[in-house]
């Protein structure tokens, strides 16, 4: 295809050109902002797959030749000027490490540097034009605000590869007819075109075209299609055809005959191509397997001019096989969710929905994430596929889904595509001063399709992301929509229903609506419904079943959610707690305001008081907000409670658990931490603090910010006056009601081994993050003699 200019002649400026002598030939500025001084013999395109009109890959030609621009120095800045060159209003972000595939030709400019004003990107500095040290693995690309400049009028939709572009592939079940169970796992391949759905021409045919079709429809991997059986159907279809009496040159009259019943033939097992013809439009589809689109294989297309398609060949049938999320039978699904975790080394965390997150990796015990330099579709691609996903859709850098804690593992990750894990990828083992957390790498995959959004709605909402929960279920007549009964409806219930919809975290969830009106659907459904929090969808949660069970009826007390893109992730550091641990032995007569906050054990209310002591476990707690919404408390300021004995406002009932507990989970001593005051004690470098609790003020905690509680504060203990000597586990649960919306709770659990010989007690092996698994409680270290719980 001939490559399009981005500026033209406007229907304005020809007229004026024809009416005006003087015309020399130069569009008007007002109608082409990108023929600007500066600008003159340039010419500006997107390039690259996948993508959409308004981003790319950044081309420039000059003296006739394409190139593109290096992604050292880059930022947004540049963009925006990139952006008004292509016709766009700004820019909304940009890319590097050739996100878009990596272009051909020159690197026109390299060091690039915008204050974001100019006119035109020449009046930006740089190392000069052609002046590079960078490969085309560097590209850099922009998206910009789908909005035009005003009087822009042609579009820089251009395509240097091919003629047309593969926007999305789908599988047809070619036998079957009515409702079939999603996701659709075997089918024939469709690409949908610009002028519409086409299939491929199985000529030439590889299993590495059926890897990317399936990372492409959210599976991991394919297998093998059964041709023989696909071959019978097509035979058959022939025939059927064959059998078809050809009209003559008078009409005959045929007399009603009773069809016979097919034997041995299900009636819903009908070959698709017996009901419509073929329509290819693809051809010549070579793949390496390795590739995260399809656009990106060699491939050749139709043209419409073409007589004879596919001679002599026949449809692509592919056949995919799905991750463990989405197994087909539920012990299937559980079987492989638990190998998979088990050998998890890769996982992802601070994620709205399934398939996207921070990468985090797990070496040497510890868990640590990846620093984006070099971060590609190809080892994003790698991820999702030893998750369960299929290929990646997006390659994140800057740290898009939250910042890390702790160690970095790896940087400059180069992946081929075809390595079983991230760590078979070459890489940089870094230190902490080579990558911040700034640029941790994150990952959105291709998910199968499953249309579990359909089964579910919210209504009477101010918006879409709140309202009325309500479910469509099947029964005696058509389907119906129904509501939910608001009984024990709580936050956990409401993340599966805001990640069933994609409309991210739950903020909310409510048991009364009465302030949402929910039209014409008076009905309660379902009751009793009770989740874990990680289900795809509302079905998946346990519940009454039929048997209907609401403690307070009407439409009044029916469950209800609020739906964010962000929220907030709390996480403890457990070093500072194995650190600080101490014994201290306090006086009774300094505990008055203890005892009135319920800070002690029972037995201290039939202590001697004022005599006497309390032996407590003391130690420091710093809780860093990773999310990306500040955490803040669910009750307005105007229900907290005032203490006078401490003089200060509680926000929260609990906001910690402290236990000790016996090695098979039997709880000894217990402690809870009030929310005494959330504030932000410390933040990182570039962040600012937004939360004191002084004169009433506002309490939290800022993104990128912790809150410290030292050792030497009230509450800040466990009392064990009355536990005995022996090896225990230290137990912390911060959030543990969750009454707080966070983006992960499994990692709100801190347990660590704990020895104590009556004088003297030893915490160590403090560890963070699904505390409560059965995978974690079997890996958790033992002391010898610890099942006995003595001292040997």
């Amino acid at each position: 295809m001939r490559p399009v200019s981005v500026w033209r002649w406007s229907p304005w400026g020809l007229l004026l050109c024809l009416l005006c002598s003087s015309c020399l030939g130069s569009p008007s500025p007002s109608t082409a902002p990108e023929k600007r001084a500066g600008s003159q013999g340039l010419r500006f395109r997107l390039a690259g797959f996948p993508r959409k009109p308004f981003e790319g890959r950044v081309e420039i030609q000059r003296a006739g030749e394409w190139g593109t621009i290096c992604d050292d120095d880059f930022t947004l800045q540049a963009a925006h000027v990139l952006c008004r060159e292509l016709g766009f209003t700004e820019a909304t972000g940009w890319t590097h490490s050739a996100k878009y595939g990596p272009g051909t030709g020159r690197i026109w400019l390299d060091n690039l540097s915008c204050s974001g004003t100019e006119q035109s990107v020449a009046e930006c500095t740089s190392r000069g034009w052609g002046n590079s040290d960078c490969t085309h693995d560097e590209d850099a690309g922009v998206i910009c605000k789908d909005q035009r400049l005003p009087g822009f009028s042609d579009s820089n939709v251009i395509e240097v590869e091919h003629h047309l572009q593969v926007e999305e592939v789908r599988l047809q079940p070619a036998v079957g007819r009515g409702r079939r169970p999603l996701p659709v796992t075997e089918g024939l391949v469709e690409v949908r075109l610009p002028g519409g759905w086409s299939r491929v021409c199985d000529q030439g045919w590889s299993a590495h075209n059926s890897h990317v079709v399936c990372g492409m429809l959210g599976f991991p991997g394919e297998k093998r299609v059964n041709t023989a059986f696909y071959r019978k159907l097509r035979k058959r279809a022939a025939k059927a055809s064959a059998r078809r009496p050809k009209p003559l040159g008078r009409p005959i009259t045929k007399r009603k005959v009773k069809p016979k019943p097919r034997v041995g033939r299900g009636p819903s097992k009908r070959l698709l191509a017996q009901r419509q013809q073929h329509s290819f439009g693809l051809h010549g589809v070579a793949c390496v397997g390795t590739e995260a689109h399809l656009s990106l294989c060699s491939l050749e297309f139709y043209r419409a001019n073409d007589t004879a398609r596919c001679p002599g060949g026949a449809p692509v049938v592919v056949s995919c096989v799905p991750g463990p999320l989405y197994a087909a039978s539920n012990g299937q699904k559980k079987q492989q969710q638990l190998k998979l975790q088990e050998e998890a080394r890769v996982r992802l965390k601070g994620g709205a929905r399934p398939g996207e997150g921070r990468v985090e990796v797990l070496k040497a015990g510890t868990w640590g994430t990846v620093c984006d330099r070099k971060w590609d579709l190809q080892a994003a691609s790698v991820v999702c596929r030893e998750l369960g996903f299929g290929t990646a859709r997006e390659a994140l850098s800057g740290a898009r889904m939250g910042q890390g804690m702790g160690a970095i593992h790896l940087s400059e990750v180069r992946c081929s595509g075809q390595e079983p894990t991230l760590w078979k990828c070459p890489h940089k083992n870094i230190t902490a001063e080579d990558c911040s957390h700034g640029q941790d790498a994150g990952v959105r995959c291709n998910l199968p399709y499953t249309g579990v959004e359909t089964r579910i709605r919210l209504s009477g909402g101010r918006s879409r992301h709140e309202g009325r929960v309500e479910v469509q279920i099947a029964g005696p007549g058509p389907l119906r929509w129904g509501l939910i009964c608001g009984d024990d409806w709580g936050t956990l219930e409401a993340m599966v229903v805001c990640r069933q919809l994609g409309l991210g975290y739950a903020n909310h969830g409510l048991q009364e609506t009465w302030y949402w009106d929910s039209g014409n659907v008076t009905e309660v459904v379902m009751s009793g419904v009770r989740c874990t929090g990680t289900e795809l969808s509302l079905d998946q949660c346990a519940h009454h079943g039929t048997h209907i069970t609401c403690k307070r009826t009407g439409t009044r007390f029916t469950a209800g959610v609020i739906c964010s893109e962000t929220a907030s992730d709390l996480l403890l550091h457990s070093a500072l707690v194995q650190e600080t641990a101490y014994i201290e032995d306090r006086p009774l007569h300094m505990l008055y305001c203890a005892a009135e906050e319920n800070c002690l054990s029972h037995s201290a209310r039939s202590a001697n008081w004022p005599y006497g002591h309390r032996r407590l476990l003391r130690f420091s707690s710093q809780i860093h907000n990773l999310g990306r919404a500040d955490f803040r408390p669910k009750a307005g300021r105007h229900s907290w409670v005032w203490h006078e004995c401490h003089g200060h406002y509680h926000s929260m009932d609990i906001f910690t658990h402290y236990d000790i507990l016996t090695p098979n989970g039997t709880k000894v001593a217990e402690g809870h931490k009030a929310s005494f005051c959330l504030e932000d004690t410390e933040c990182q470098e570039d962040v600012s603090k937004r939360y004191e609790c002084a004169n009433f003020g506002e309490q939290g905690i800022t993104v990128g910010c912790w809150d410290l509680y030292r050792h030497d504060i009230d509450c800040q203990w466990i009392d064990i006056t009355d536990v005995k000597p022996g090896n225990y586990i230290l137990q912390v649960v911060i959030n543990p009601n969750y009454e707080v919306a966070e983006t992960d709770f499994t990692n709100n659990a801190m347990k660590c081994n704990c020895k104590y010989d009556g004088h003297r007690i030893w915490v160590h092996n403090c560890h963070i993050g699904d505390a409560f698994s059965e995978e974690a409680n079997k890996r958790f270290e033992r002391y010898p003699g610890q099942t006995s719980n003595q001292i040997i």
